[in-house]
């Protein structure tokens, strides 16, 4: 694989500070009970690892795998649940942990799908929002950084599965 140059748009600190930040309104929210971390795989695993440890209420974790990119740069609208979640849903304060929100499509398509199996909550929380790539309308309850409409890696977000463990945010030029 050819080398991109990559240019640093959110650093490791910078990621580390605002995860506590996170962190800490979701242990607010949820104080006195335990709240159900949904990791949706791959690109969230990283910020689900750092958030999920600084959470200071009980956390239980599942996963999802749900697609709407092939290898690509633009998201493809459709999607695709390659991984369903191990444990009921019903009666839990769940939290949905995202790496990037673009378009919406993803969302708005896995949030209805998760609201039918009867939570007793249901939030989103992004490590990155790109609102001008909206298409459709997510509620968005925790937000990590909104960024510009550029294609980025790192910090568990990949470019055709590269780039993942890179320990910040970086703007790809392809």
């Amino acid at each position: 694989m050819a080398k991109h140059e990559i240019s640093v748009l959110i650093s490791e600190e910078e990621l580390m500070k605002r995860i506590r930040e996170l962190a800490g309104q979701i242990s607010a929210d949820f104080e006195g009970e335990t709240v159900k971390l949904i990791c949706i795989l791959k690109g969230s695993i990283f910020f689900t690892c750092e958030l999920a440890k600084r959470i200071t209420v009980p956390v239980m974790l599942d996963f999802m795998q749900v697609s709407s990119y092939g290898s690509g740069t633009v998201s493809s609208g459709t999607i695709n649940i390659k991984k369903e979640l191990d444990e009921p849903l019903e009666g839990q304060n769940v939290v949905l942990v995202e790496d990037i929100i673009d378009s919406g499509n993803t969302l708005s398509k896995l949030i209805p799908v998760l609201k039918a199996r009867n939570p007793k909550t249901l939030k989103v929380c992004t490590l990155l929002d790109k609102p001008d790539r909206r298409e459709v309308e997510v509620n968005v309850d925790y937000n990590g950084f909104n960024i510009p409409d550029k294609f980025v890696v790192g910090f568990g977000l990949d470019y055709d599965q590269h780039y993942r463990n890179l320990p910040y945010v970086g703007v790809l030029s392809i």
